[in-house]
């Protein structure tokens, strides 16, 4: 497989940082009752992870070792913020839904892991890659549980937008799923999928 490819693609299935790394979950699993939440916070937290692992990339031999965790946070609070201030203005109702969780994108583990383990390492391009992959495996994920959640738990379909509309009568909706309990649930199913599916791919090798 081309390394580009294979960089782009490792966060997607192989590394996926929630269905596998099992890193960053307080998102997944607090912002997930809609659609909208969850697609929001993966765009958010992909445009972090690109812009961060770009410049981190392009300055890693000019930044000193001894003060490079510091200089990490400063740059992934920065662009974090950019991402809060624009919701703020242009998009309030997703930036009020995602409350505390907007900011905590600074302390992410998935975005602190990898400009630790690979922005730090490699050249700007493989970096922008690798964020791209992390990005689309997390929102991907992100997408599911969501909607699973509003669909069987809220009965709804793109709640919080224009395009909602109501699929399940509330007498046969699934109450559990907009709780904390809930998310649980689909995570964890989604993740014994997951981890079937990789299991199942290297026994056929």
């Amino acid at each position: 497989m081309n390394k580009h490819v294979k960089i782009l693609t490792n966060g997607i299935i192989k590394e996926n940082p929630l269905l596998v790394l099992n890193i960053g979950l307080c998102s997944s699993l607090g912002i997930t009752t809609s659609i909208f939440n969850g697609l929001g916070m993966g765009m958010g937290m992909t445009f972090v992870l690109v812009m961060s692992e770009l410049v981190i990339s392009l300055f890693r031999k000019h930044i000193p070792s001894a003060i490079r965790l510091p200089v990490f946070i400063i740059i992934i609070a920065a662009f974090t913020t950019i991402v809060q201030m624009v919701l703020q203005a242009y998009v309030t109702s997703l930036y009020d839904a995602l409350g505390v969780f907007l900011p905590l994108i600074v302390v992410n583990c998935i975005i602190m892991g990898r400009v630790e383990a690979f922005a730090s390492k490699n050249n700007p391009g493989d970096a922008v890659l690798d964020a791209i992959g992390m990005g689309l495996g997390y929102t991907l994920v992100l997408v599911c549980i969501s909607l699973i959640r509003e669909l069987f738990g809220g009965g709804t379909l793109f709640a919080g937008t224009a395009l909602k509309i109501t699929v399940i009568p509330e007498g046969y909706r699934l109450g559990v799923l907009n709780s904390a309990p809930g998310g649980f649930i689909v995570f964890g199913l989604l993740g014994a999928l997951m981890q079937a599916i990789r299991q199942k791919k290297e026994a056929s090798k």
